[in-house]
């Protein structure tokens, strides 16, 4: 009975596995593989929050000091701070970066037939596809920062509108609300622009890097999962190291109602750049990187393996599989609309 009985819900996912659209395909592979590879890193996401922000009491005792620190005022869960807003925004993220990507790639080829299917096509449809997803699901991003910057029961907090054992903001809706209240739609997007400069080049790299690392692996080995890990790692490295700059001016945007009253308020992003550099020193810009370092070489490995896993288990055909079946589609549908 029990067989019996997994033998329908196996015929029940095959079912629904088949009747998927490619794009939800791929968004449910970006989705799953976004949200788990965030969850991983969630500690170490906390600590460069904290670190880019210039908080003094954690700056000033290094990473295993920072830890330290956490565990002992917050337990384990103040490393997971800000988690629920960025698992809540990197999994709609994820889906659509990595759908949109796909699918501008697949557009590409087919308005420009004669394109070369290169590293320079995953770099253009990686960059738009990643500006996509950051205009849809930024809000969500500046509320776990928000969170993630929030640190309870420290006695050396000196910040802004926060005192001892009080938060801010209570949870992402408190937070989404109270935002939305003091600035409005503009308020939810603070720091946008960076965001949008950073993550053009970011993502596009990321996706180049892992494709063309992925075209000299021999194809006897391009299903091995360490070497897709690899392959994401290197990745994820030196696409983070170009672009980390407008990274930091992005955190300290979106946390400048929390710096102390007497630092005047910044509204530009060339402007803020400028100003970290001077006041802050040119190494601010890159705080926190070497945190990054650790976070980013696990986080994009297994982000881009959860995915290719993903994809095999709903069946996602291979790239130039999918563009056939798309045109194939297209095709079909034209001569019966005619005789509609």
């Amino acid at each position: 009975m029990a067989r019996k009985r997994e033998g329908d819900v196996g015929l029940f996912l095959d079912g629904v596995i088949e009747s998927m659209p490619l794009f939800a395909k791929e968004s449910v592979a970006g989705g799953v593989a976004g949200g788990f590879a965030k969850t991983v890193v969630a500690p170490l996401e906390r600590v460069k929050i904290l670190f880019q922000t210039r908080r003094a009491e954690f700056q000033s005792i290094g990473l295993y000091g920072s830890f330290k620190k956490i565990a002992k005022t917050e337990g384990l869960l103040g490393f997971y701070r800000g988690n629920g807003a960025s698992v809540a925004r990197i999994v709609p993220y994820a889906a659509l970066h990595y759908m949109a990507y796909e699918q501008y790639r697949r557009w590409i080829i087919e308005t420009f037939p004669k394109v070369d299917r290169g590293p320079v096509l995953d770099l253009v449809a990686g960059s738009f596809a990643g500006g996509t997803a950051v205009l849809f699901t930024y809000p969500l991003d500046l509320v776990r920062t928000k969170l993630a910057y929030q640190v309870v029961d420290s006695s050396k907090l000196s910040v802004q509108g926060l005192a001892n054992n009080e938060q801010v903001y209570k949870g992402i809706l408190d937070c989404f609300s109270k935002t939305y209240k003091g600035a409005g739609i503009r308020g939810l997007y603070r720091g946008v622009a960076p965001s949008l400069y950073g993550i053009f080049p970011y993502a596009g790299l990321k996706f180049y890097f892992f494709e063309e690392m992925k075209r000299h692996v021999p194809e006897e080995h391009k299903k091995n999962i360490m070497v897709k890990l690899v392959c994401g790692s290197v990745a994820g490295l030196l696409g983070q190291t170009f672009t980390y700059p407008l990274d930091v001016v992005r955190r300290q945007m979106q946390v400048q109602q929390f710096l102390p009253s007497h630092s005047a308020e910044v509204k530009g992003t060339l402007e803020t750049l400028v100003k970290i550099a001077q006041k802050q020193g040119w190494k601010q810009l890159f705080s926190g990187l070497s945190i990054n370092y650790l976070k980013v070489v696990p986080s994009v490995a297994i982000g881009f393996t959860v995915y290719d896993v993903m994809k095999s288990y709903l069946r996602v055909p291979s790239r130039d599989e999918a563009v056939v079946e798309v045109v194939t589609n297209k095709r079909n549908i034209q001569p019966s609309s005619l005789q509609s």
